[in-house]
Order: C-alpha cells, then structure tokens, then sequence
C-alpha cells in the first residue's frame, strides 16, 4: 500500500532523507524540481508559449525558482517569475536559488503587500506560492492574488498543492484557493486530493518520484493508504487444481422487490463472476424466470412478500442483503431475521443501509466485521449530516471502531475504513461507471469473495479495485463512454486473472 502522508509527516520524510542519504536540502529541491520540469515538459511541449512562474519565498517558492531556472535550460523562450515578496522572511533554499536565477536572463519582478498587480498574457501559470501545510484560509494579499489569478483564466499548473489548498484536515467553507488546471505533486498525492472537495480546486494531478526514504514513510504507519496493483497481485488467491465448487463458497444475496428485480440480478450475477462457487438469490418469487432468463448458473430461494422464508442462514458462506429489497415490513422482518441468526460477517447495502438507520436496535445483533457499502447520502443517514468529506473519514473511523465493522464510503476514490482505524483509498475506476446498479454489482463481488474465505478487509479492498479495474478496461480510449453496470460483471473473470497472471 502507498501511504498517504500528513504534511507534519511529509516535512519529517523530508528530514529524514536529507539526514541519511545524505543529500542536502537544497539538492533535494532541485531533485523535486528536476521530476517537476521532466513532467511537464512531456505535457506542454510548446516552447514558445510564454510561462509565469508565481512564487512565494518559503520552500515552494524555492521549487518555483528552480522550475523556471530549468525551464529556461529546455530551451522554453518565455520564461518569466514573479515574487511575492509579502514578509521580510524567506527560507535559505528560497536565497540560494534566487541567486542561482540572477545568473540567467529570466526576467524577475517583485509583488509588494497591498500592490496592484500588472497584467499577465501569459498563457500558462505555474503556481508555486505556497506549499503544503497551510493550516489556516489565505488572507491579506496572498488572498488578493489568488483571486487575481483566478480571474486571468489561464492554464494553471500548482507545485506540490495549489495556494491555499490544505493538504489534510477540513477545509473552510468559502475559503480561496488557486483553482489548478494540475497539479504536479512530490512522491505521493496529499490526502484531500482524493476527496470530492478538492473537486472545484484541481481538475486532475500527477505525483512524481523524488526518491524519499521509502522504508522511512513506511515505518511512519500513516492511518491513510492508497491501494495499488501490486497490492491486488499479492492478495487474490489463484484457483487450484482438485478444487471444486464447495472450495469456493456458498454466497446469498438477499435482495429485490417485485419492482426491482434489477438490482438483484445484476448483484447476484456479480457474485457468481467474482467466484463464488455456489450462488443463491433470496428474491421474490414472481422474478424466478426473469432470474433463470438472466443467469441459469444462479439458484434461487422465493420469498413470499408477507412472510420471511423459513431458511437455514448459516449454511451460507456469506451473505449480501439490501440491493433493490425495499424499506417496508416484510424486508424489516427479513434483515432482523438475518441479524440475529446469522453469525458471520453480512454485507449491508442500499435498502438494507436504510432499514439500519431506522432500527438502531439492529446494530445490536450487526455481527462482527460486517460491511457496511454506503454512498455518501447513505452514510449521512447512518451517522448523521455532514459538511464535508474529511469529517466523514473521522466519523466513519470512529463509527467502525465502535461497531466493529467496515465501512466502505463509495466515492470516485471508494474509501475502506477498518476496524483498526485504517483507511483505504481504491485508485480505480472511471466516469464511464456512473450508471445506476454499480453499488449492485460491487455488493455481489464483495460477498462473493466473502463465500471465498477472504476476510472483510481483504473482501473489500479487493473487491473496490477489481470492480474499478473492469470498468477501467471497459472504457479504455476508444472504447465505451458509458459502460454499464452488467458489462462490468461479465468482464471480473478476465480482469482478476490478468491481475493473477
């Protein structure tokens, strides 16, 4: 897993690499700047294009300054840096790479406090005012220039993060920020870049390499971690020789009303491409041939509308209860009977969600490491309101400590929260996917994988990142703008046994 690191522990990183390198400060930046240009020179090869370079004079602004200094050096013919010079204090790798700009013709201006800004016609700016670690709204004039530079429209590229954006933590409402067409980030993305938040600030990012001490940030155990392929790779289990289908598990998906059927077909179909070796829909009875017409390889359990079927819950593996199953008596009736005879992990989704947001006395009988797979509106109504996504982590953290419970808040970076504390980012997954019946699918993979003897955490994290990988195959350049949410379930075997190979 990457870790995702605060900016108290980026600034430690940092320090511990110089120290043990060894390297200092001041070649660490122009390492960091060198990553920086070899980026975006591959993505603006257009050298005539003129380029602003707004720098404070902390450390960004000292990355700004060797940015344009190296710029320069590729030959880009419109080079031009202008300094925010509201303090009197500037940090020593800041000096020396000023001095290091005064030796070439780059031309350089300084923004005093409470000064009118000039025009800018440059197409592209590149923004390296402030940094990471900004734990207050900008104010004074470095608010005045962020929204002066809003106001030009022009190309925004941000080093590391975009003035006045916070790394970590919650944002302030109504705050100003640099809104940056990219960012180019140092080692790994900053952990708001993956919330929704950060969504009017920063279209897309891109983190370079600058060779941080990796053991190091490992031995910090940041709380926040993005998946990766390579973590995928390790975990799936490849299927043997001499296994059959009782190797693989018996999964339910409890789901469906006679309106609804959908979304139970597509879970229940989910569940058996994601392995399960045996796969059972507890629907109404009158979807029994829309079941069989979809997928003969399912079994079904009918169910009565009036009446809880009389059935053994605990010869199941796993199971998965919510999608499409309604908020009316007989589901109520139907989940409380699973709670309370079942002993094993259930996964909670959709009507299910909502039935356990209106019963809070089924929170009793939640068995342990349970999931939970809201959507935001979903997860507001389990735990209540909320402002913003950063204090969503912190309850859901707090919320799966105290129920013993995953929680998996689907998202364009789906979040895993553990148990433990820990929360996972999924890195998979496209705009393509936005279609109705995606959380069904993702619901029937994760208890199929569940039927497989993968445990909640594994089910999960496993579960986000083949889901978000087949759609991410699906619409490939060229491929499918919308891809749907069956297509998605048709393609897991293929993309777990890439992942496999």
């Amino acid at each position: 897993m990457l870790p995702l690191l605060t900016s108290p522990q980026i600034r430690e990183a940092d320090a511990y690499t110089i120290a043990n390198e060894p390297i200092s400060s001041v070649d660490l930046m122009e390492r960091a700047s060198k990553a920086f240009v070899s980026w975006f020179c591959n993505h603006f090869p257009d050298k005539k294009k003129g380029i602003t370079v707004y720098c404070g004079t902390g450390n960004n602004g000292g990355d700004g300054l060797a940015i344009a200094r190296l710029l320069d050096g590729h030959q880009y013919k419109k080079i031009s840096v202008a300094i925010a010079r509201f303090s009197d204090k500037a940090s020593d790798d800041f000096n020396t790479n000023l001095k290091r700009l005064q030796q070439t013709a780059i031309p350089l201006a300084e923004i005093k406090p409470r000064e009118s800004f000039t025009d800018d016609d440059s197409p592209i700016i590149i923004d390296a005012l402030l940094g990471s670690g900004l734990n207050k709204p900008l104010d004074s004039d470095f608010k005045r220039l962020a929204n002066h530079i809003n106001g030009l429209k022009r190309t925004v590229v941000a080093v590391d993060v975009p003035t006045g954006f916070f790394s970590e933590g919650e944002m302030p409402a109504n705050a100003i920020m640099i809104k940056a067409d990219l960012v180019i980030t140092f080692q790994q993305p900053k952990i708001n870049f993956l919330l929704p938040d950060s969504a009017p600030f920063i279209d897309c990012w891109e983190a370079v390499n600058i060779s941080i001490d990796e053991k190091f940030v490992q031995s910090l155990n940041s709380s926040y971690l993005a998946v990766e392929e390579k973590d995928i790779r390790k975990m799936l289990k490849p299927r043997h020789r001499f296994s059959n289908k009782g190797t693989y598990g018996h999964a339910l998906i409890v789901a469906g009303q006679e309106e609804t059927m959908g979304a139970a077909l597509l879970s229940a179909s989910a569940c058996a491409y994601a392995g399960a070796g045996l796969t059972t829909a507890c629907i109404p009875k009158s979807g029994l041939t829309a079941l069989n017409t979809y997928m003969p390889e399912l079994m079904a359990i009918p169910r009565n509308v009036a009446e809880v079927p009389a059935i053994e819950w605990d010869k199941f593996s796993a199971i998965g209860v919510g999608p499409g199953l309604g908020k009316g008596e007989d589901s109520k009736a139907l989940l409380s009977d699973i709670l309370t005879n079942y002993e094993k992990p259930v996964v909670i989704d959709a009507d299910a969600l909502n039935l356990l947001s209106i019963n809070k006395e089924f929170w009793v009988e939640l068995p342990e490491n349970s999931i939970l797979t809201p959507h935001m509106k979903e997860f507001d109504r389990l735990f209540g309101e909320h402002n913003n996504w950063w204090t969503r982590i912190q309850t859901g953290i707090e919320k799966a400590k105290e129920h013993k419970v995953c929680i998996l808040l689907k998202n364009d970076y789906t979040i895993i929260i553990t148990p433990a504390g820990k929360v996972y980012f999924n890195t998979t997954s496209n705009p393509a996917m936005a279609s109705g019946g995606m959380g069904d699918v993702l619901t029937g993979i994760i208890t199929s994988l569940l039927a497989q003897k993968y445990s909640s955490e594994e089910a999960c994290i496993i579960g986000a990142y083949i889901h978000g990988k087949a759609g991410d195959e699906l619409a490939l350049p060229g491929r499918l703008n919308v891809v749907m949410p069956s297509q998605v379930a048709a393609r897991l075997p293929l993309t777990m046994a890439k992942l496999m190979a």
